[in-house]
């Protein structure tokens, strides 16, 4: 028997994304019968020297966490005034 998990609205590409210097938020947006919710990756851009080409990571070092927590906030506010904007809450 095989687990079923709840259809979302998958697309290639974020509803929003933000970006601080080498940090990006990507914020994505999916249906589910639960209501419209929001998730949001973050990804560390660096340049690989090496390859010459730009390259992304997950990983993120002691200097990058005061500019992640900025961008965590902008992403918060973004979702929750989508909320507002359809007239209720944003679920999360």
């Amino acid at each position: 028997m095989n687990a079923t998990s709840p259809k979302t609205s998958v697309s290639d590409r974020p509803v929003h994304e933000i970006r601080l210097g080498h940090i990006k938020a990507a914020i994505w947006a999916n249906d589910t019968p639960g209501g419209h919710r929001h998730n949001v990756t973050f990804t560390r851009l660096f340049r690989d020297v090496a390859n010459s080409c730009w390259r992304s990571s997950d990983s993120f070092g002691r200097d990058d966490l005061l500019l992640l927590a900025k961008i965590a906030d902008a992403a918060h506010s973004w979702i929750h005034g989508q909320g507002q904007e359809r007239g209720g809450p944003s679920q999360n």
